[in-house]
């Protein structure tokens, strides 16, 4: 799979950034299992693919706060500022 980049991502539904989430998650399993087996022609297809799943995972997660309402917004920033306490 070619890496899918920012625009890409954005034309998607949420049904499709999960399902292609869900499909991308299985593919970099299969690819851990068969570099720890028999090794990888090219091992860099493993980051990419890592990358993608990152990539999902951010425009799946920036559109759930663009979606958010302000109630559940204010809630995130007080988790955010008792996180930054802690440490």
């Amino acid at each position: 799979m070619a890496s899918k980049k920012y625009l890409e991502l954005q034309e998607l539904s949420v049904e499709r950034l999960s399902a292609e989430l869900e499909a991308t998650q299985n593919d970099y399993k299969k690819l851990q299992l068969d570099n720890a087996l028999k090794g990888l022609d090219n091992p860099l297809e493993l980051r990419e693919m890592r990358r993608d799943v990152a990539r999902l995972k951010t425009e799946i997660r920036r559109r759930e706060l663009a979606d958010a309402s302000p109630e559940e917004l204010a809630g995130r920033s007080k988790i955010r500022a008792r996180r930054s306490r802690k440490f």
